[in-house]
C-alpha cells in the first residue's frame, strides 16, 4: 500500500493557472541560475528548502544551504552550463533532464580542482509546495560525474 504522502501527490489536480504558475516559478529559477542571480534563485524556493545530491547522500538544508550548494557549484564550475534535453511539469513540481558542462576550477565536494572541462547528465526533481506556492529544493541525480559519497567521521 502506497504511503498517505505519496497518495497526497498522485492526488493532486493540475489546472491550467497551477500549470503556468508551476512553470513560470521554474523558469524564474533557470534564468536567475543561468545569471548566476543568488537572491533571485533563492526567492524561488521555500525556507526550509532542502538540495540534495541523492547518490552521494550529501544535503544542504535552507536557504543559507541552498546558497552554499550553489556558490560552492558556481566556485568549482564557472563556466557551467545546463543545456535541457526533457522536462515534465505538473502539479507535484518539475522534473528535468540536461546535458551539463562545465571547467573544474575550483574545489567541489571536497575535490581539488583538475582543470579539465567535463559533461555529465542530470536529472533534478524540483519538489512543489503546495501551499508555500515555491519549490522545496533540489533532488540532484547525476551520470557521468563522479561524485564522492558522504562519509560520516
Amino acid at each position: 500500500m502506497a504511503d498517505e504522502a505519496i497518495l497526497e501527490l498522485y492526488r493532486r489536480e493540475i489546472t491550467p493557472e497551477l500549470y503556468a504558475e508551476i512553470r513560470e516559478l521554474w523558469k524564474k529559477h533557470s534564468i536567475a541560475e543561468d545569471a548566476r542571480d543568488l537572491p533571485g534563485l533563492i526567492s524561488t524556493l521555500t525556507e526550509d528548502c532542502v538540495y540534495e545530491l541523492v547518490e552521494s547522500g550529501r544535503r544542504w538544508e535552507g536557504h543559507e544551504g541552498a546558497a552554499r550548494f550553489y556558490l560552492g557549484l558556481l566556485s568549482a564550475f564557472p563556466d557551467i552550463t545546463f543545456d535541457l534535453t526533457d522536462i515534465v511539469i505538473g502539479p507535484q513540481g518539475v522534473c528535468e533532464e540536461a546535458d551539463v558542462t562545465g571547467t573544474h576550477l575550483g574545489e567541489w565536494l571536497g575535490q581539488p580542482p583538475t582543470g579539465e572541462r567535463l559533461a555529465w547528465k542530470v536529472v533534478i526533481f524540483f519538489p512543489w509546495d503546495a501551499e508555500k506556492r515555491l519549490f522545496r529544493g533540489e533532488k540532484v541525480y547525476t551520470s557521468g560525474l563522479p561524485v564522492p559519497a558522504l562519509v560520516e567521521a
